[in-house]
């Protein structure tokens, strides 16, 4: 069963050394010239002269690193790796690809245009027409720095995973933590996109879905808010289906894969049908103990 105070714990410690170390790049002016600490979403640049801004600046970052300790401990038996950094790593790389391709998918749904060349530099940096909105691809200094950044948030996981003793857990049936996560982040995921349509139709009386900037914003927003919600409740009866020692795959994949489509709930999509897949399945440590013992 998931150590999730352990990797919560984790989490939450990491997003406060990346705050540490962001409020004194502020401080010092030198948020600009260290791309690769405060490229990491944890470790964004904060704004330090409204102090709303920076209140919630400080809850989404210590939030963000609850959400990442849940996601790692839920997986951690799992994840390739003989070690708990090597673990950490490889899961934060993977999340920064996921992430990456989330973004891709929500913001840019067509490249019509390019940049005139300018060398190696336009291979990583393009300038697109987006209905009609020039949207600006990253650079491969921008990439670099995000990727490192990623690497440096999975080690330090790691290193404090170790640091914090384990809690001791009772197993409960055959329930998948990947899915009860899952589940949660849906729900999480869900409601922002889902509120927000619903004050729309009720101030406008019709739903966002005219021409413009936002339209495939708008689009997402809207699949997200209708097939979101059948999304997560599929992936809530499978994890109730593994508490009980049945296999949630069907409900697991089906309620990932409608998550998955909306863009918007990728992550808790990504990780329903990871759930749906390995509930059935033993963790490796428990295939190698058992073939250990025999």
């Amino acid at each position: 069963m998931a150590d999730f105070g352990r990797g919560i714990k984790a989490g939450v410690a990491v997003a406060a050394v990346y705050l540490v170390i962001a409020v004194i790049l502020e401080l010092t002016g030198f948020s600009y010239q260290f791309p690769v600490i405060t490229a990491a979403g944890l470790g964004i640049s904060l704004e330090l002269t409204n102090p709303l801004l920076l209140i919630g600046s400080i809850f989404g970052r210590i939030v963000g690193g609850i959400m990442f300790g849940a996601v790692f401990a839920a997986l951690y038996d799992y994840l390739p790796g003989t070690t708990s950094v090597r673990k950490a790593v490889i899961f934060s790389s993977l999340l920064w690809v996921l992430v990456a391709v989330e973004l891709v998918y929500t913001t840019i749904p067509a490249i019509r245009t390019y940049a005139p060349t300018d060398g190696f530099q336009s291979l990583w940096s393009a300038a697109v027409s987006v209905a009609g909105v020039n949207v600006t691809l990253p650079s491969i200094s921008d990439v670099l720095a995000g990727i490192i950044s990623a690497l440096v948030l999975g080690a330090l996981t790691g290193l404090l995973w170790d640091k914090f003793r384990a809690t001791r857990l009772v197993q409960i049936g055959k329930s998948s933590p990947v899915l009860l996560v899952s589940f949660a982040l849906g729900v999480w995921m869900w409601l922002s996109p889902a509120i927000g349509i619903i004050r729309y139709v009720v101030n406008e009386g019709t739903l966002p879905i005219g021409p413009g900037p936002m339209w495939w914003a708008n689009i997402l927003s809207i699949l997200a808010a209708i097939i979101g919600l059948p999304g997560w409740v599929l992936t809530l009866v499978a994890w109730r289906k593994t508490k009980r020692g049945e296999s949630g795959f069907k409900w697991g994949v089906s309620g990932g894969v409608i998550m998955a489509l909306t863009g918007i709930m990728l992550l808790p999509g990504a990780l329903a049908i990871i759930g749906g897949v390995l509930s059935g399945r033993k963790p490796a440590s428990e295939s190698s103990t058992a073939e250990i013992e025999q």
